[in-house]
């Protein structure tokens, strides 16, 4: 297990729309998904603030950005 960090914000629906695609498929690999607030970090929001959703793979550091569905995000974890 890797775990993945999927950053986001509150009322963002792209990041809710990216959530809803990763979290079964993260779950049926056994995989744990945290969600990260930037709009809590000054350092995220800078990085982040106008990509987010960004899906993180702690094993790699490798980065998924949206616009993602559950086919490209499947190709992109089978890449480990």
């Amino acid at each position: 297990m890797s775990g993945f960090v999927l950053y986001s914000t509150s009322g963002c629906h792209l990041c809710e729309l990216a959530l809803q695609s990763a979290l079964p498929l993260l779950t049926l690999r056994g995989e744990m998904l945290t969600e990260v607030e930037i709009a809590d970090d000054e350092a995220l929001l800078q990085r982040y603030g106008t990509t987010i959703p960004v899906l993180r793979r702690l094993a790699d550091g490798a980065e998924l950005g949206w616009p993602f569905d559950g086919e490209q995000l499947q190709v992109w974890l089978d890449r480990v």
